[in-house]
C-alpha cells in the first residue's frame, strides 16, 4: 500500500496536479460500514483497501475488514480497539474521526452507489501510474521494445479484468430467460440450439457451438485441422450468414484465402498452384469468388498474437460487425504474457483466456491445437485422448468441448472396425463435451 502511495505522490509531482481522488465518498463508505455491518459485505465485493486514496481511510477500511473476517461486530468502539492493537489509532484520526464518519451518515442505502465512485478514481489513478511508468521505461530505453509493450499490456489488462467482475444475481430471472431460449429452440423445426457446424452429424451430437463455450479442435500435424476450422468458419458464414471472426497465426491471408477458394471451388489446390487447373476448375474458382465475397468474414493474419491483443481484437470486431463466431489457428502460435515461468504455465494462462473471452462476448470461441507426439509413440489404432493436448492440462480444464480429428488411413489403418474403407475418411472424435455425449462423426 506505501508503494501505491508513493506512486500516487510521483505522478501528482511528475504532471503537478491532484491525482482523481473523492475523500467525502470515501468517508461516507467508512461511515455506512460503520453504521451497518450488512453494508460491509456489499462494499468488499466492489472495493479493497488499495481503492482509497487517503492513507487513513485505508486502514480503517483494512480494520473493519479484519473485524468482519472474524465475525465480529464492527463499530466505533471495536474498530477504535482494533486500529489501537495495530497501532495506527492516533495515525487514523482516533475516536472523534470514527464518531465523525458515522455521524456524517444517514443511512447505508446508497454504498454501492459511493463504492463503485471510490473504484472509479482508484482505477483512473491505477491508470495515470501504469501510463507513467511505461512513459519513463520508453524514456529510459533499456531492454527489448517489444518487452516494454508487453508489459503495458498486461498492465492495462488486469486493470480491464477488474472491470469485468460480476456479483450474485437471483435465479428467478436467468430461469425466466433460460425457459424462453428453450421454448424457442422446441418452436423450430431443427434440433442445433447453437452455431451450426455444416455437419449434420457432428450437430446432432453437440447442438451446435454453444455460446460462450471454448471448443477445442486438437490432432497432429497433416490431420486437416486448419481445415476443418477453415469448413467451419466457411459454413457458418457462407450458409447462416453468421459474422465470423478468424486469427490465422499460421497462414497468411493470400494463402488462407486460396484455401477458402479451393475448398469451395472443390479444385485441387496443388493442379492450381502448378498452374495444371483444367478451364472447368477456373470457371468453378470464379463462381467461388462470388460466394465467398459475400460472406461475413474478417481475417487477421497478425504472427504471435498476445492474449490481450486477441481480446482487444475481439471485442472491437463484436462492436463493429456482430461476430458470432471466432475461430483461431493455432493456440500454440499465441504468445502468453512475459510473467508465465515456463510454456505450460504460459498456454495455461492462453487457454484462461480464450474461454473468459467466449463468455465475456457469449459467443463460441474455436481455437485449433497441436497434440503432443506421445500419439505417435503409442500402439495400435492412435487414435487420441485428452492426455495428448499439447503442453498444458489446462487446455482440456477450459474447454467445454474438444474435437479430436483422426484419419486412420494416415497410419496405415485401411478399414475401420466395422470394415468400411478409411481411405480419405476424416473422424472427428468428441472427446469432451461437458453439457453432452461423447462420440465419433465420420467425414468424408
Amino acid at each position: 500500500m506505501a508503494r501505491q502511495r508513493n506512486r500516487d505522490e510521483e505522478v501528482s509531482k511528475l504532471y503537478e496536479r491532484v491525482p482523481p481522488q473523492a475523500p467525502d465518498v470515501e468517508r461516507a463508505v467508512l461511515g455506512a460500514m460503520l453504521l451497518d455491518n450488512q453494508a460491509i459485505g456489499r462494499a468488499v465485493e466492489i472495493l479493497d483497501e488499495s481503492c482509497f486514496y487517503d492513507s487513513s481511510h485505508r486502514k480503517i477500511f483494512q480494520a473493519i475488514c479484519a473485524l468482519f473476517e472474524r465475525n465480529e461486530a464492527a463499530d466505533q468502539i471495536t474498530v477504535a480497539e482494533e486500529l489501537k492493537k495495530r497501532g495506527e489509532l492516533e495515525e487514523t484520526g482516533g475516536v472523534l474521526y470514527l464518531a465523525e464518519l458515522t455521524a456524517e451518515v444517514a443511512t447505508s442505502a446508497n454504498i454501492e452507489y459511493h463504492a463503485k465512485i471510490v473504484l472509479e478514481k482508484a482505477l483512473l489513478r491505477k491508470l495515470i501510474a501504469i501510463s507513467t511508468q511505461t512513459v519513463t521505461e520508453c524514456y529510459e530505453n533499456t531492454g527489448d521494445v517489444f518487452e516494454i509493450v508487453d508489459r503495458a499490456e498486461q498492465r492495462i489488462f488486469s486493470l480491464s479484468e477488474r472491470r469485468l467482475r460480476k456479483g450474485f444475481v437471483p435465479l428467478r430471472p436467468v430461469l425466466h430467460e433460460t425457459f424462453e431460449v428453450i421454448e424457442k429452440s422446441h418452436e423450430k423445426p431443427t434440433t442445433v440450439t447453437g452455431v451450426p457446424t455444416g455437419f449434420v452429424k457432428l450437430d446432432e451430437l453437440t447442438a451446435g457451438l454453444q455460446p460462450s463455450d471454448l471448443i477445442i479442435v486438437a490432432g497432429r500435424p497433416s490431420m486437416g485441422k486448419s481445415a476443418f476450422g477453415l469448413c467451419l468458419a466457411r459454413n457458418v458464414a457462407v450458409e447462416e450468414g453468421i459474422p465470423v471472426g478468424i486469427f490465422s497465426l499460421e497462414l497468411a491471408n493470400h494463402q488462407l484465402a486460396q484455401r477458402f477458394l479451393c475448398a469451395e471451388a472443390r479444385v485441387n489446390s496443388h493442379l492450381m498452384r502448378t498452374h495444371r487447373l483444367p478451364d472447368q476448375g477456373w470457371a468453378n474458382l470464379s463462381l467461388a469468388v462470388g460466394r465467398l465475397a459475400e460472406a461475413p468474414i474478417f481475417v487477421d493474419d497478425t504472427p504471435g498474437l498476445t492474449v490481450l491483443e486477441l481480446r482487444a481484437k475481439a471485442r472491437r470486431l463484436q462492436a463493429e460487425h456482430n461476430i458470432g463466431l471466432i475461430v483461431i489457428d493455432y493456440l500454440q502460435l499465441m504468445t502468453g504474457p512475459a510473467r508465465a515461468e515456463n510454456r505450460q504455465q504460459e498456454i495455461s494462462i492462453i487457454s484462461r483466456s480464450l474461454k473468459a473471452l467466449a463468455k465475456e462476448l457469449n459467443i463460441p470461441v474455436v481455437a485449433l491445437s497441436q497434440l503432443s507426439r506421445a500419439v505417435e509413440m503409442r500402439g495400435g489404432s492412435r487414435r487420441p485422448q485428452l492426455a495428448d493436448l499439447r503442453e498444458s492440462g489446462a487446455i482440456e480444464q477450459d474447454a467445454d468441448v474438444v474435437l479430436f480429428i483422426y484419419r486412420p488411413a494416415h497410419y496405415g489403418i485401411t478399414e475401420d472396425e466395422e470394415g468400411n474403407p478409411t481411405e480419405g475418411i476424416a473422424e472427428v472424435i468428441i472427446g469432451k463435451q461437458r453439457n453432452g455425449p461423447t462420440g465419433t462423426v465420420r467425414l468424408a
